[in-house]
């Protein structure tokens, strides 16, 4: 703790703020007006109705009245065939959406068959080393139809190629494509560390793929901030909203530095947040990043078109809080944080599976979390009304506070220059730590309780089937992907990875290079080095 406070100081930062930002405060007994009144609470402005600037109590005036949120499970494991399976799966059950998960080499930029990807092929997430990848795993599935989610970031402009170039090759039309792709890097020096390149140059090639969306594929997400893995990392509640949406600043920002016109990407703009346990506390976070948002977009980026100042966001239920002991108690943790993320009105929802602490889902555990979705749509009555929290007095000051929370961190961000700079010093890094070694620090004590961990954790051992993995999906697709090469132009690929090479040298748009790249049978691999070729390789920084 002192280096962090002499830290502050050098920096010339407030130190209160930010150690309020990281303790959890007191609640009091009761909350009444005098509390809305206390923190300059504006009945015309806060309180304005559903659909109305700025938005606090949602973005559409009917909300789930007029269509019900996303129900998008996320998937992916074994082969391409074996995701492709999941989705029809999922599909089948009354998914509204696919969203896909990757195994750790695709993550990192590696290929199937490179030394550093053995023993993770297809282990943690579906394997793509290739278009003939891409094709598979989406084979039979319209595009057009259905709405597809990629969670990738250090490689995500290559897997966004493959995706591009299987749609063309496939001959959907790309205006009518919709879908997000994660895309967010910044998220990954702050929390999730998978990264290939250091910051500057990782929002750059993140900020290609939002200028190449907003000219060709005008209603396709070409990001999701995300403050889902800055939570996850042990940050609060503010600080995943302060982190992530200063996050989307720094894009913002860099968009319009290379010329881009606010209202031709921000309506694209989407988000993506963790709903954990403070039940209350999640649902005045839904509504406080909007409202956020909307006075930003609006005051201080002039942007003029309305959508523009919409936050759309995809939530997901807290992973972190699940645990491996009575597993079969997060299927309640797990409803308990959806209803949280629907009531504060999110456009999307994953609800994760009860036995994710021990193995990737199984169908049973997974039918049983999307079905969560499904009966608090069908049975619960929440989706009659928008907002229906909205005027409780705890609610609007739980609002309120974290709005003003994050203007005092937003000003702080500003005197180091901006959220890239920020996460160059380390300093949401060190705030991170400092609040993730409070609350275990309450753990270990007893003072923050979880059941079946520290609190009523006698009892029956829960027996539940767990998903096993095919040890032989790594043999299958080092020799697809050899197979793969031996086919190919080999000339040609040497020729697209040389103009890739140079539109990075020159700070070009990178993204119809990549495409161009896939087409001619380049492997993710080789796209990424070349990355790494013209940037460097980032190396994290010791953070003390």
């Amino acid at each position: 703790m002192r280096k962090y406070l002499e830290w502050l100081r050098k920096n010339n930062l407030e130190e209160k703020r930010f150690l309020e930002n990281i303790s959890f405060e007191r609640i009091d007994l009761c909350y009444t007006k005098e509390h809305l009144e206390e923190i300059g609470f504006d009945d015309d402005i806060d309180g304005a109705l559903p659909g109305e600037y700025p938005f606090t109590r949602g973005i559409h005036k009917t909300m789930y009245r007029d269509k019900v949120w996303t129900m998008r499970q996320f998937a992916g494991f074994g082969s391409p065939e074996d995701t492709n399976k999941r989705f029809k799966y999922l599909l089948s059950l009354g998914q509204t959406g696919l969203s896909v998960a990757f195994d750790m080499p695709t993550l990192m930029g590696l290929d199937a068959d490179d030394p550093k990807s053995q023993g993770e092929v297809g282990r943690e997430g579906v394997n793509v080393s290739c278009l003939e990848d891409m094709e598979r795993l989406f084979d039979g599935i319209n595009l057009e139809e259905v709405t597809v989610s990629m969670t990738v970031n250090a490689s995500a402009p290559i897997i966004f190629a493959f995706f591009t170039a299987y749609a063309i090759k496939k001959g959907f039309d790309l205006s009518k494509i919709s879908g997000t792709i994660q895309n967010d890097m910044l998220k990954e020096f702050i929390a999730q560390k998978e990264w290939l390149v250091p910051p500057r140059a990782s929002v750059k090639l993140s900020c290609d793929v939002i200028e190449f969306c907003s000219k060709n594929l005008k209603k396709f997400n070409p990001i999701s901030i995300s403050g889902y893995h800055i939570r996850e990392a042990g940050a609060t509640a503010s600080q995943e909203l302060n982190f992530t949406i200063c996050d989307g600043l720094a894009y913002v920002d860099e968009c319009l530095a290379r010329g881009l016109n606010i209202d031709d990407f921000a309506p694209r703009l989407s988000f993506f947040f963790d709903v954990h346990n403070d039940f209350f506390e999640e649902v005045a976070k839904f509504r406080a990043a909007r409202k956020i948002w909307a006075k930003l977009m609006r005051e201080e980026y002039g942007a003029k078109n309305p959508r523009s100042w919409w936050l759309r966001t995809h939530a997901q239920t807290a992973g972190v809080s699940l645990t491996a002991q009575q597993p079969f108690n997060n299927v309640v943790r797990v409803a308990i944080q959806a209803l949280a993320a629907v009531l504060g009105g999110v456009q999307s929802l994953h609800t994760n599976s009860m036995d994710e602490t021990l193995s990737l889902p199984t169908e049973q555990a997974v039918k049983v979390a999307l079905r969560t979705q499904q009966i608090i749509a069908e049975e619960t009555g929440v989706t009659k009304t928008v907002d229906p929290l909205g005027g409780s007095y705890y609610v609007e000051y739980l609002t309120k506070r974290l709005e003003k929370q994050f203007f005092d961190f937003y000003n702080e961000v500003k005197k180091l220059g901006g959220m890239i700079q920020a996460v160059e010093k380390g300093f949401p890094q060190r705030l991170i730590a400092e609040s993730s070694y409070k609350y275990q620090q309450k753990l270990d004590s007893g003072e923050e309780k979880i059941v079946g961990v520290n609190i009523y954790n006698e009892g029956f051992d829960e027996k539940i089937e767990i998903h096993k993995t095919d040890e032989q999906i790594e043999k299958l697709q080092k020799e697809r992907l050899k197979a793969f090469k031996d086919r190919r132009d080999q000339r040609k690929v040497e020729k697209q990875l040389s103009s890739l090479k140079n539109s990075l040298e020159c700070g070009r748009n990178c993204i119809q290079d990549l495409i161009d790249c896939a087409i001619a049978g380049a492997t993710l691999g080789e796209m990424a080095n070349v990355f790494t070729e013209v940037y460097g390789r980032y190396r994290e920084v010791v953070i003390i």
